[in-house]
């Protein structure tokens, strides 16, 4: 029924080098998820950088502290560039986040998209709503908070805006 998309957009005051370097290493999603999810990532021997066909997955409490299995591919990647996951087993119907970085003065601009679907027809659309919208915007902004921690605040009241 409902299809829907997040985007977010974030400076980093880094290079494209470091910005890569971190985004792409699987084992960095912990730092930039919030505690309370309770995200872990049960792969076992992931390599430090990730690459086309990569399955990872995670246990996650993305609602009312109930564990779950997500599992994602990383279907597409351009070094410097973008990477896409999707998810193969988890909460939604559809779930596709691009990641997509190009430098600029002073930095890097980060670009999220996420495109999905939650399950149940219009109960999902009404989850949506109520629910899901507002916890991406919540993950992503802590997402913003620990990247601006580990890279340092761009052009403070222009880093980030969503959509």
């Amino acid at each position: 029924m409902g299809f829907y998309q997040f985007k977010r957009e974030l400076k980093i005051k880094a290079s494209i080098d470091e910005v890569w370097d971190f985004i792409s290493s699987p084992k960095n999603l912990k730092e930039i998820t919030p505690e309370y999810m309770g995200f872990d990532i049960t792969s076992e021997d992931l390599p430090d950088k990730m690459y086309p066909g990569m399955i990872i997955s995670y246990i996650v409490k993305p609602l009312m502290g109930l564990k779950t299995t997500w599992v994602t591919e990383i279907t597409h990647v351009k070094e410097k560039e973008y990477f896409v996951d999707e998810q193969r087993v988890g909460p939604y119907s559809i779930w596709h986040h691009e990641h997509i970085i190009e430098p600029i003065e002073g930095g890097v601009l980060m670009k999220d998209i996420v495109s999905y679907k939650p399950p149940l027809g219009f109960l999902g659309s009404i989850a949506n709503k109520l629910i899901i919208k507002n916890k991406l915007q919540e993950i992503f902004e802590f997402r913003t908070m620990a990247i601006q921690e580990r890279f340092g605040t761009y052009n403070s009241g222009e880093g980030e805006k969503s959509k």
